[in-house]
C-alpha cells in the first residue's frame, strides 16, 4: 500500500497537470477564434477579387479563348498539418486522406511533388512511405500567415518552371462546426474554367459597370494572383483554426481522465490516512492497556 506521502505527491501532480491542461484549452480557445477571424477577414477581400474577375472576363479581347486544360501529368500537393502535437488524430486524418485523393488522380508517383506545412505532417508522410520534398512551418499566429504564403507561391513558380508542374491541389482541414473538422482538396492550378464562366454571367450587383485601363492580360494576371494568395491564405487559416479545434477536444478529455484520476488519488489518500489514524489509535489504546495491567 502506498503511504500518505507518495499519493501526496501524486494529487500534486495531478493538480499541476489539470492546470497546465486548462491553460492549454483556453490558448486553443483564443487561437480558434484568432483564425476564424482571419478566413472571415478574407471574405469581402475575395469578393473583390471575385468582382474585378468578373469584369475582367466580360470585357475580355475576342481572341481569348477559354478551354479546359488536357489530364494532368505533373501533380503539386500540399499537406496542411501541425508542428505541435496533443491534437488528436489531425495530421493523420489529412494525410490518409490525401493519399488516398492522390491515389485516385493515376498520376505515377514519380511525377508528384508533395509539400508539407508543419513537421508533424511530414512525420505522418513519411510514415506512409512518401518522400516529402518541401517544408514549411506553420505560422505562429494569423499575422504570420501572409510571408509564408507569399514564400510558397514563389515556390509554386519555382517548381512549375523547373518540374513543368501542371496542377496543384491543397489538402487541409476544414471546419464544419463549433467542435468538428474534415479534410477537403481545393483544386489551385489549373484555374478552374467553369468557376471563371460563372463568374462571367453572374449578375453585377449594381447599375453601374466599372472599367479599367490597363491592359487585359496584367490585370487578369494580377487577379489571379490575388485568388491564388487568398486560396493559400483561407487554407492556412482554415487548417489552424481546426488544428485548435482538435487540440481543445484532446484537452477537454485529458481534463475529464486527470478530473477521474484526482478522484481516485484523493479517496485513496483518505482511506490510506484513516487507515494511519488508526493505527495509531489502536497503539495509543494498546499501550494503554498494557500500562493498566501493570498498574494492577
Amino acid at each position: 500500500m502506498e503511504t500518505v506521502e507518495a499519493l501526496k505527491k501524486k494529487i500534486k501532480c495531478a493538480e499541476d497537470l489539470r492546470s497546465i491542461v486548462k491553460t492549454m484549452k483556453a490558448l486553443a480557445a483564443v487561437s480558434i477564434r484568432q483564425y476564424e477571424k482571419a478566413a472571415e477577414s478574407l471574405a469581402e477581400y475575395n469578393r473583390t477579387v471575385e468582382m474585378g474577375l468578373q469584369i475582367a472576363m466580360r470585357n475580355k479581347p475576342e481572341e481569348v479563348v477559354m478551354a479546359k486544360p488536357g489530364p494532368s501529368r505533373y501533380l503539386g500537393a500540399i499537406i496542411f498539418g501541425s508542428d505541435q502535437g496533443m491534437c488528436g488524430p489531425f495530421n493523420e486524418q489529412v494525410v490518409s486522406y490525401a493519399i488516398d485523393k492522390m491515389k485516385g488522380l493515376g498520376i505515377n508517383r514519380k511525377n508528384r511533388i508533395l509539400w508539407a506545412v508543419g513537421v508533424r505532417a511530414v512525420a505522418s508522410l513519411e510514415a506512409a512511405g512518401e518522400v516529402v520534398n518541401e517544408y514549411f512551418s506553420v505560422p505562429g499566429s494569423a499575422a504570420g500567415i501572409a510571408p509564408v504564403v507569399r514564400e510558397i507561391l514563389m515556390k509554386i513558380e519555382e517548381w512549375r518552371a523547373r518540374e513543368k508542374l501542371d496542377q496543384v491541389i491543397l489538402f487541409y482541414n476544414k471546419l464544419v462546426s463549433v467542435s468538428s473538422y474534415r479534410a477537403c482538396a481545393l483544386h489551385l492550378l489549373p484555374v478552374d474554367i467553369d468557376w471563371v464562366l460563372k463568374l462571367e454571367k453572374r449578375a453585377w450587383p449594381s447599375r453601374v459597370l466599372p472599367t479599367f485601363t490597363m491592359s487585359w492580360k496584367p490585370l487578369v494576371s494580377s487577379l489571379i494572383r490575388q485568388y491564388f494568395f487568398v486560396s493559400l491564405y483561407r487554407a492556412f487559416a482554415e487548417s489552424q483554426a481546426s488544428e485548435n479545434v482538435s487540440r481543445l477536444s484532446s484537452m477537454q478529455g485529458a481534463e475529464r481522465n486527470i478530473e477521474d484520476r484526482l478522484k481516485e488519488l484523493t479517496a485513496q489518500f483518505h482511506r490510506v490516512r484513516q487507515s494511519s489514524i488508526d493505527e495509531e489509535l489502536f497503539d495509543i489504546v494498546g499501550g494503554f492497556e498494557v500500562l493498566t495491567e501493570k498498574e494492577v
